[in-house]
């Protein structure tokens, strides 16, 4: 049973392994209070994405365009605040209405034209990075006003005063670690009622410590620094909502029922071209925002933004534990995976190592996880042959 569990936790135990390993390796530098606020802020586009593009992979689709369409966009309000002097709250929805339309573009041609999704967005990767250029000029726009800038470097503060540990900090990590602790003690009696048999008491209450202990120690150390980042609120939202659509909805089974069997669900009355274009209009918006919280931390929009960002997403997405053929994959093992990808990318700075030396660790990194998901895959099918 424990084996069992350790295996389908597997991102979890990667991260651990990461955390540990970098601690060891930096002195504890990765987990001093500044670094760790710093790896939420500097890694908040590339959650972002993460959900974006698990559900996307879900479906049994890819999206190469969400770097280069987090660029336009970032590029486009950078244009809107900066020349047109449009108040930063209009941009933002505008933003988003852009990227919502180039998700639908790419999608009618998937959904609809029947074009492979590869071929769509690597056309949608290679336009709209030429068009960054065009909206830019080659040129770098800055200096955004404080509640734009506020969406990738802004933080919750001294609400309640100033204070060396911020209590409002700490009061709200504790309830979201009583909140998890009654949801899984919940769904533990809920699981041994329906089915009569669960994992080991002593294994639930190991586990459920050790992620309460992780969550608490994030929480103090975002506490002593300078207290919730804004990105993380935002990304928590995020987290939450396309949980529950994944999880609770209809259009949530119908996205796993499309990657695991595109025929079957047709079959069964799913209109996969529908749901098909919302998947992708869906990746629109969240590559818009991932673009939006890029350039609000910079303070610029930049030609070159955007550029690798579909690959940390996809890398992230195949960490988390989704699946390459479709099928399989949940929004909390994106987020890990994402959180596993800003880890190595931080910890091998911290070392000092070279562009192409964090390159080849996360390429391997990444062939392991799809690796490892064709081997449990494989083995699964041998146990039940």
């Amino acid at each position: 049973m424990i084996l069992r569990d350790l295996r389908r936790n597997s991102m979890v135990v990667a991260l651990v392994i990461v955390v540990a390993l970098f601690s060891f390796l930096t002195d504890g530098t990765v987990v001093r209070d500044a670094n760790i606020s710093n790896l939420i802020a500097q890694n908040g586009y590339v959650l972002i994405l993460a959900v974006g593009m698990v559900m996307v992979i879900i479906a049994g689709h890819i999206d190469l365009s969400v770097g280069s369409v987090a660029g336009f966009v970032g590029a486009a309000a950078g244009v809107m605040i900066a020349y047109w002097s449009i108040p930063w709250p209009i941009v933002i929805v505008l933003a988003l209405a852009v990227g919502g339309l180039i998700g639908a573009w790419q999608g009618f041609w998937i959904a609809y034209v029947g074009v492979p999704s590869f071929i769509v967005t690597l056309a949608g990767m290679i336009t709209f990075r030429g068009l960054t250029l065009v909206v830019l000029g080659r040129n770098n726009i800055g200096s955004f006003p404080e509640g734009y800038r506020a969406l990738g470097n802004g933080f919750l503060t001294d609400l309640a005063g100033e204070y060396e540990t911020d209590p409002v900090t700490v009061g709200v990590f504790v309830l979201a670690a009583a909140v998890i602790a009654l949801a899984a003690v919940r769904s533990r009696k809920r699981r041994l009622r329906l089915n009569g048999a669960d994992e080991p008491f002593a294994w639930f209450l190991t586990k459920l410590v050790i992620q309460l202990g992780a969550l608490l120690f994030v929480g103090f150390a975002l506490a002593r620094y300078k207290g919730i980042p804004v990105i993380l609120i935002i990304v928590v939202l995020i987290v939450i909502i396309y949980t529950v659509l994944t999880r609770r909805t209809a259009f949530g089974r119908h996205v796993y029922a499309i990657g695991g069997n595109r025929r079957a669900a047709e079959l069964s009355g799913v209109k996969t071209k529908r749901a098909d274009l919302l998947i992708f209009v869906n990746m629109g918006v969240l590559a818009a925002l991932a673009g939006l919280v890029f350039t609000a931390r910079l303070n610029l929009s930049n030609p070159s933004s955007g550029t690798g960002f579909e690959l940390e997403a996809i890398a992230a997405a195949f960490v988390g534990g989704a699946a390459i053929q479709g099928g399989a994959g949940t929004v909390g093992g994106a987020v890990i995976g994402g959180v596993v990808i800003g880890l190595l990318n931080n910890g091998m700075s911290i070392l000092g190592l070279g562009t192409e030396w964090q390159q080849t660790v996360k390429g391997l990194v990444l062939l392991a996880a799809v690796g490892f998901d064709f081997w449990n895959k494989r083995r699964l099918a041998r146990s039940r042959a």
